[in-house]
């Protein structure tokens, strides 16, 4: 269980997004259609909401083989109100064996990929108790990691088994049983994974443990001492080289430990001094690593990568930029590793502060693709930044809403990466004071530390950091595809202008340049003029602002 929300005192402003949230910001608006298993997996049901999650215990074996897992997951709850049937998630082909309480084994009915197990025992407030789950089957092979869930089954070049996880969007629940929704969260975890030697397992948090079996296997116990996502629990398994350093932190020594294949070591000696680098980068404009307990690693995989809590997967093939692309074609996307600085900022969005829903994963992927100008920003200056960002709006399709539907585990539009990282940018252009700036992101930080969150938290929260009215802001660029466009002329040595194609209410000051000089001037859908600007000559709007330009024939 994540925190509670510190109280926001912007009152109005809560309560204007909370209103908004119920009006409209919960709509459906993509026009999918949902089925029952849509709204078991992505709505908090009944049967999830009456019960606090603690702790898990994973133990599990894996052999590599037969591509199966077998086991048990210890699940450890708080009663928050009473209740006798309890919701447990595990996706076909896997199948839950039985449940147990207290030494009893109970009856369960399933529904498709959620089970429904009822109790026996009287679960009173405030009551702890504990759910022995066992489980086994062969899981789904991912047959597009990591876009789509499921595990991978390689093997490294003297092949030996090269095996891991990937399930965001698709589950956690795709290889072992859980309470599968994000707004609940274990305090800690532990993390314990069986397999053949000489492999061994690399998961989240902090060897504890390697138990050594006569069968000729090993059982590696990983221990997680902070809140954890479901769908950031990982399993790598290879037979791993490791090397490791330490960083001077904000908040003192940090433990970075890398496990890569063999015949990669030295490849990775090399490519792997980018996390001391995103390290400093990260935790001066976000505030200090948030898992400091739990130390940092990056692990080789059989995909690209993803941002498994304190344990950040691997596979750009030893390269800078995205496979060797710089998304933004300005050269500065191949000064960094993709993978290692984009998934690594997901540790301060995504693992620290973390969506309640995934149609708010914009919270996620924007902030964290906006971490890839911030680090450009910090080690090779603001201009830097500046035209990474310009450069990545080529690919931005505007071909939706960045929002997706809630209760229904859909997420929006592929554009709350870099779109959602050029709004961002706007806002820090709005703003037009950095180092403001960058106190609100490592305040951000602090006040949703280890936190569930929704989009009207986030947005509540910058409307009253920044002091400015931001709802139609918000509505503009979260709620529609649509970019403002700003329209011009001059007329009678005046400059006219407006914003179009924007929702109503929309207003946001814009910077104008002429001659070197910078004017600030403040668009509204309706026309109006200034004076103040040299007549008919050039002008530039700002380009880190993410709006259309239009001179329009001059009206009569």
């Amino acid at each position: 269980m994540k925190k509670p929300l510190q109280k926001i005192t912007f009152a109005l402003t809560l309560l204007f997004f909370t209103l908004l949230a119920m009006s409209s910001g919960m709509a459906q608006h993509s026009g999918h259609t949902y089925s029952r298993q849509d709204s078991l997996r992505g709505s908090i049901t009944p049967e999830r909401e009456w019960w606090d999650l603690i702790y898990y215990h994973l133990d599990i074996e894996v052999n590599p083989k037969q591509k199966s897992i077998e086991g048990s997951n210890t699940i450890y709850y708080k009663v928050l109100k009473p209740g006798k049937t309890m919701q447990i998630d595990l996706q076909q082909p896997m199948k839950i064996k039985g449940f147990s309480q207290n030494g009893k084994s109970l009856d369960f009915k399933k529904d498709g990929n959620a089970y429904f197990v009822t109790l026996v025992e009287h679960q009173k407030e405030g009551d702890l108790h504990f759910l022995e789950v066992t489980y086994s089957g062969t899981p789904k092979i991912s047959p597009n990691p990591p876009w789509t869930g499921g595990l991978t089954w390689e093997k490294d070049e003297k092949g030996k088994p090269f095996i891991a996880n990937s399930n965001q969007g698709d589950g956690a629940s795709l290889w072992w049983p859980c309470k599968d929704h994000m707004y609940d969260e274990p305090d800690s975890m532990l993390i314990s994974v069986k397999v053949p030697d000489p492999l061994m397992n690399v998961s989240n948090g902090r060897l504890r443990e390697i138990e050594k079996h006569q069968d000729k296997k090993s059982t590696y116990h990983w221990f997680v001492s902070n809140p954890i996502a479901n769908y950031g629990v990982n399993l790598s398994i290879a037979d791993y080289a490791h090397f490791s350093e330490m960083y001077q932190g904000e908040k003192g020594r940090l433990s970075l430990d890398y496990y890569v294949l063999k015949e990669n070591l030295e490849k990775a000696k090399v490519q792997f001094r980018d996390a001391p680098r995103l390290m400093r980068a990260f935790e001066h404009w976000f505030g200090p690593y948030p898992f400091y307990e739990d130390g940092f690693k990056l692990i080789e995989v059989p995909y690209l990568g993803m941002e498994h809590q304190s344990a950040v997967t691997y596979g750009n093939g030893y390269a800078n930029g995205y496979n060797g692309k710089d998304f933004s074609e300005t050269g500065w996307g191949l000064t960094f590793d993709y993978i290692i600085i984009h998934e690594a900022g997901h540790e301060w969005f995504a693992n620290n502060i973390t969506y309640k829903d995934i149609a708010d994963m914009w919270i996620h992927e924007s902030f964290t693709t906006y971490s890839e100008s911030l680090f450009l920003d910090y080690h090779y200056g603001v201009i830097a930044g500046n035209q990474y960002l310009q450069g990545a709006r080529n690919i931005i399709r505007n071909d939706g809403p960045i929002i997706g539907d809630y209760d229904v585990n859909q997420r929006g539009s592929g554009d709350m990466y870099f779109k959602g990282a050029n709004i961002l940018h706007t806002l820090r252009q709005w703003i037009d004071n950095d180092e403001k700036w960058r106190g609100i992101l490592r305040k951000m930080n602090q006040v949703f530390y280890h936190q569930t969150v929704t989009t009207v938290d986030i947005e509540t929260f910058l409307a009253e950091e920044i002091g400015f009215q931001l709802h139609s802001f918000f509505d503009q660029y979260l709620r529609t595809e649509k970019v403002p466009i700003f329209q011009y002329y001059w007329k009678d040595n005046k400059l006219y202008y407006r914003w179009e194609n924007t929702v109503a209410n929309f207003a946001m000051p814009l910077k104008i340049n002429q001659k070197e000089k910078a004017h600030w001037i403040d668009p509204e859908s309706d026309w109006k003029s200034t004076d103040k600007l040299e007549a008919k000559s050039s002008i530039e709007v700002d380009p880190n602002f993410y709006i259309y330009t239009q001179q329009i024939q001059a009206i009569k």
